[in-house]
Formats: structure tokens, sequence, C-alpha cells
């Protein structure tokens, strides 16, 4: 009896080692750090509209309301409380926007059956990408009705006013072209992370297999905020 109950002891001991080992690594283990919030202060002061240099800090996303592939009406109300991913692109691009939508359908394939995430899909060319374009683009790329990717169209000074106020996309070189009939246009391979809060929390070069699988990452870090 004395050796069985010598056993239990060490093997209770042992258990008890094992678990108070494993709590005390749970919180002293490293922790990774959070994403930053992104400020206008914190982006190339050419890429900011220079009303919103004034900002500086407390910066979220403005007021919007366009229409996806399906004639679905997204808004910054779509999207409260969710994380999304946005690009700007247009359907006949035919340079760096394949291979931005194609580093897309990656972040798509491990979030698009997630009711808390979006990716947003702006056009800069309303003109030519209407909805039924959209519907296409989407279906080319395996996007399915129903789904969680928008592919949005619209007013382009309305789409060009929040890429530029909202998202800070805009390239030094284009800066001087704004307002400026046809030569105003907006070419950006940058994906933009967005938080649930509306604050932009990371840039991306959409055309980087790289710079992708940290954004893959960085969604995750936010699911867990």
């Amino acid at each position: 009896m004395t050796t069985f109950a010598g056993m239990k002891k060490t093997i209770f001991l042992i258990v008890f080692t094992i678990i108070g080992v494993g709590i005390t690594y749970y919180y002293i283990r490293p922790k990774e750090k959070k994403l930053p919030v992104i400020n206008p202060v914190d982006v190339n002061e050419e890429m900011v509209d220079p009303e919103m240099l004034r900002v500086g800090y407390g910066h979220t996303i403005g007021n919007f309301s366009f229409k996806d592939q399906e004639g679905r009406t997204i808004s910054n109300e779509t999207v409260k409380d969710k994380i999304y991913v946005v690009e700007y692109f247009f359907t006949t691009c035919k340079s760096i926007c394949p291979v931005m939508n194609k580093e897309m359908q990656r972040v798509h394939e491990q979030f698009g059956d997630d009711p808390d995430f979006r990716i947003l899909s702006f056009t800069v060319d309303p003109q030519t990408d209407t909805q039924e374009k959209m519907m296409q683009y989407a279906k080319d790329h395996g996007v399915d009705k129903g789904a969680n990717w928008h592919f949005l169209t619209g007013n382009k000074d309305k789409l060009y006013n929040l890429a530029r106020t909202s998202f800070f996309v805009l390239k030094p070189a284009e800066a001087e072209n704004i307002g400026n009939g046809d030569e105003d246009f907006i070419h950006t391979n940058n994906f933009v992370l967005v938080d649930g809060e509306g604050r932009i929390r990371g840039y991306y070069d959409g055309t980087s297999k790289k710079e992708v699988d940290k954004l893959l990452h960085d969604i995750e870090l936010l699911k867990e905020e």
C-alpha cells in the first residue's frame, strides 16, 4: 500500500509540475506585438490629402457607399466591426492588377468563409468598370455569388476622395494630377488592412508573395485582439 501511495504521490507531483510549467510559460512567453495604428502623420506626407495632415492622430476611414458586382450597396456600415482588406484596381489593367488579384485570391481562400472579414476592391476606372463588368471579373477570379469579396464601382470623384483622404494610397507622382481630368489617375500596388474600428493597421505590396504572407499573418493577429 505504501509503495502504491508513493507512486500516486509521485505521479501527482509530476502532473502538477507539468501544469505549473505550462501556466508559467503562458504568462512569461514572448508576446507578439500588436499591429500599429496608422495615422496621417505616419504616412509619406505626399500621399496624404493636405487637409488630412491636420488630423494627425485618431484617423478612421470616412463614410462611403458604393455598389458591388451584385448590385449590393456596400458602405462603411457594412464593414463596421469587421476586419477588411482594401485595394484599388481596374479590370482592363494588364500590368500589376492581375498579379495583385492573384495574391488577393490567396487572402480570399484563407478568410473567405469568415463572417467577420471582407475584401473591398475599388475600381479606379468606374466609367469602364460597370456592375456587369465587375461581375464578370469576379467570376473570372473564382468569386462566387454572395461572397465577402466586393468589387466596388461608383462615382469617380467619391472613389478617389476616399482613396486620398481615408486610405492614403496616392502615389507622390500622382499628386500633381489631382482634379486634372483624364490625367487624374490612381495606380497603386498597396493592400490596406483595416480593423473593426475603421483604423488602418498596415500597408502591403500586393504584388509581393512575401508581403501578402505577412498580411495573412497580420489578419490573424487582428482576429486575436
